[in-house]
């Protein structure tokens, strides 16, 4: 009986031997490769925190990075001590395979959002036009984008599609041009019309200085010349100052008797 333990003994011993380098040699590059995986999600937080990504976006790129990179390590360590990982790393792809498969619209929308929040091109409180809608953005998530309507309605825009297309941002620049169509009568003096509107111009505050206006003589039709008008304003100020220009014009126009058409002398 001795001598089968003894037998079984030297056995294991001899295993142990055989097996303890590598297993020394893994669990040394476990630790050490642990400690490069959290500094290297330290390192790429920090560089994110440089580009002034969204912090949801920071929190989740890390995470990805971190787990990645310890899903990588802990199949290395398994190789080095002698556990097949050709059928594990098969597994791994083939359950990535089916899961983007199944997600492959809801993964669509992520990469969008990703891509939206790295390259911003427009932030919340912008007004963009996107999908045939228009609104602020009042949050981007990394799915979809909400956006604000002026008639207060919520429009829920995917990511996925809201990258891919065109994207008209009204806020990038800090303001916006209107164009004002005016109507007056061919017997007018033109260049005293031009003159009284450049008045209402300058009195105007939401009107901004530069990009200077623009006033263009444009058509002649049935008697009456079609006169263009394109000032710049803060982005906000567009539907307010459209009200006021028609409104002061017309003040201006009746106090100095230029005539419009239709109207009677």
């Amino acid at each position: 009986m001795p001598t089968f333990i003894d037998k079984h003994l030297d056995h294991l011993i001899t295993i142990l031997l055989s097996y303890a380098p590598k297993f020394i040699l893994a669990l040394i590059v476990l630790t050490i490769g642990m400690w490069l995986v959290k500094r290297i999600a330290i390192l790429s937080e920090n560089a994110m925190k440089r580009r002034d990504l969204d912090v949801s976006l920071r929190t989740f790129l890390k995470s990805l990075v971190s787990i990645g990179l310890k899903i990588v390590l802990i199949v290395t360590v398994a190789g080095m001590i002698g556990v097949g990982t050709a059928s594990f790393v098969t597994i791994l792809g083939a359950a990535g395979l089916a899961v983007g498969l199944a997600l492959q619209g809801s993964l669509s929308n992520f990469a969008g959002g990703v891509l939206v929040l790295i390259f911003k091109p427009f932030k919340v409180g912008d007004t963009i036009e996107a999908q045939g809608q228009t609104g602020e953005v009042k949050e981007i998530q990394i799915f979809n984008t909400l956006l604000l309507t002026s008639d207060h309605k919520t429009v829920i825009l995917p990511n996925g599609v809201l990258s891919n297309n065109t994207i008209v941002n009204n806020s990038r620049s800090g303001n916006l041009r209107i164009d004002v169509q005016l109507m007056v009568s061919a017997e007018n003096n033109l260049e005293k019309v031009k003159n009284l509107i450049s008045e209402v111009i300058e009195k105007n505050n939401l009107i901004l200085k530069y990009p200077p206006p623009g006033i263009f003589i444009g058509k002649m039709i049935d008697g009456a010349v079609t006169i263009n008008v394109k000032p710049f304003c803060k982005t906000g100020d567009t539907s307010v100052l459209a009200s006021e220009f028609y409104s002061e014009v017309k003040s201006t126009f009746e106090k100095n008797n230029i005539q419009i058409p239709g109207s009677k002398r």
